[in-house]
C-alpha cells in the first residue's frame, strides 16, 4: 500500500515542468552540440555562442548549458565565462552523429514533429483523430512521410536510434541455434539484421521494406561492413508476401496499426515462416496489468497523435493474436528499458 499520509507536490511539478529539461536536452541534439563537443574535446561558452552565431545574453547561455550540466548531459570545468564544456560519457558514446552507436535521430525527430505533436494530445483525445503536421493527410501516416526523402531519412534515423539497444539485446539474447535466416519485415535502415548477422555469424538475414527505403538500408549494410551475410528485399507487407525465413521479425510495427491490421500481418508472417519458425515482434510491450510500462502507455498514446488507430498492447493481447492465428507456443522475453519481444513459434 502506498503511504497518503503525508502528499507532496514534488512528483507533480517534476512531470509537469518536465518540458523544460526535455525541451534543453532536445535542442541541444537538433543543434548537433554533442557532436560538436566530440569534435573539439572541450569548448567555452563564448566558443559555443560564436559557432552558433547565438545572440541571446551570455548568461542565458551559461543557464543553457549549465542546465544541461546539472541534467548530467554535459561536465564542465570551471564556471561562467572560464568554463569549458565537455560530453557526458553517455552523451559521448550516444550523442555524437559520428559513431555508430549515435541514438539521436528519435531525439531529432520528438523535437521537430513529436514535441509539436503532443501539444495537441487534448485535441487528439477529444477527437480521435491524429495530430501530425500534414495536411489533408491520408489515414497513413507513411504515405506521406516516404514522399519527401528528408522527412524519410528523419524518420529512418529516429527508428535507428529507438531500436539500437533493443535490436542489440535480442542479437545476444535470442537463441539462435536452430535457425539459420531471418527476415526483418519493415526493417528500415536494416538495422535488426545488420546486428543478428555481427553477433550471430552463421546467421543469414534479409530486411524488406517499400523500395524509397532500399538505398537507406544498402548505404547502413555497407557501413557496418555486412553485405555478405545481410541484403535488401523490396516491397509492401500488406500486399506482397513477406519473404520466407525461419524467423520473421517486426520491429515497432505492428503498434503502427489498429488491430484487424495487426492481426493481418502476424497472419503474413505466420505464412512465410517454415514449422517451427519463430515470429518475433520487438515492441514497448505493456504489461498486462497496465500500470507499470508507463513509457509503453505514452508510446501508444503516440500512435494516437502520429497514426489515429494505432496503438501499443500487452503479452496477453499478443498470445491471443498468436494462437488465433495458429501459432502453437509463445515466449516473452526482455529486452532493454521498457522494451521487449514478443515470440511466436510455428
Amino acid at each position: 500500500m502506498k503511504d497518503h499520509s503525508a502528499p507532496s507536490p514534488d512528483l507533480i511539478m517534476k512531470i509537469g515542468t518536465g518540458f523544460w529539461a526535455s525541451k534543453v536536452l532536445l535542442t541541444a541534439v537538433n543543434l548537433d552540440l554533442f557532436t560538436h563537443l566530440a569534435s573539439h574535446k572541450s569548448m567555452s561558452a563564448a566558443e559555443i555562442k560564436t559557432e552558433y552565431h547565438f545572440n541571446c545574453t551570455d548568461r542565458h547561455l551559461y543557464d543553457f548549458l549549465d542546465a544541461l550540466v546539472s541534467l548530467g548531459f554535459l561536465e564542465k570545468e570551471g564556471n561562467l565565462e572560464t568554463a569549458l564544456y565537455l560530453n557526458s560519457p553517455d552523451t559521448e558514446a550516444f550523442l555524437d552523429k559520428n559513431k555508430k552507436t549515435y541514438i539521436g535521430g528519435i531525439l531529432k525527430m520528438m523535437n521537430n514533429r513529436l514535441y509539436t505533436n503532443w501539444g495537441r494530445l487534448e485535441d487528439g483525445l477529444r477527437t480521435g483523430n491524429s495530430q501530425t503536421e500534414f495536411e489533408n493527410s491520408s489515414d497513413n501516416l507513411f504515405d506521406e512521410l516516404y514522399k519527401d526523402q528528408d522527412r524519410l531519412r528523419e524518420f529512418i534515423d529516429a527508428m535507428s536510434g529507438v531500436q539500437m539497444g533493443n535490436f542489440l539485446a535480442f542479437s545476444n539474447s535470442f537463441n539462435f541455434t536452430n535457425f539459420k535466416t531471418l527476415t526483418d519485415a519493415g526493417g528500415s535502415s536494416g538495422l535488426l539484421s545488420i546486428m543478428v548477422a555481427t553477433h550471430q555469424p552463421h546467421m543469414t538475414c534479409t530486411s524488406f521494406d517499400l523500395p524509397e527505403v532500399e538505398p537507406i538500408a544498402r548505404q547502413t549494410i555497407e557501413k557496418f561492413e555486412v553485405s555478405d551475410r545481410v541484403t535488401t528485399a523490396t516491397g509492401n507487407f500488406f500486399s506482397d508476401p513477406i519473404p520466407t525465413a525461419d524467423i520473421i521479425v517486426m520491429g515497432n510495427i505492428l503498434h503502427d496499426w489498429d488491430e484487424e491490421n495487426k492481426q493481418l500481418l502476424i497472419k503474413k508472417a505466420y505464412d512465410a515462416l517454415p514449422q517451427g519458425g519463430a515470429f518475433v515482434a520487438i515492441e514497448n510491450l505493456i504489461d498486462n496489468d497496465r500500470n507499470k510500462n508507463t513509457f509503453g502507455l505514452l508510446m501508444s498514446l503516440n500512435m494516437l497523435l502520429e497514426t489515429k488507430t494505432g496503438f501499443d498492447y500487452t503479452f496477453n493481447d499478443f498470445e491471443n493474436w498468436a494462437y488465433d492465428t495458429g501459432f502453437k507456443k509463445v515466449e516473452f522475453l526482455r529486452l532493454t528499458g521498457p522494451s521487449s519481444a514478443a515470440i511466436a513459434y510455428k
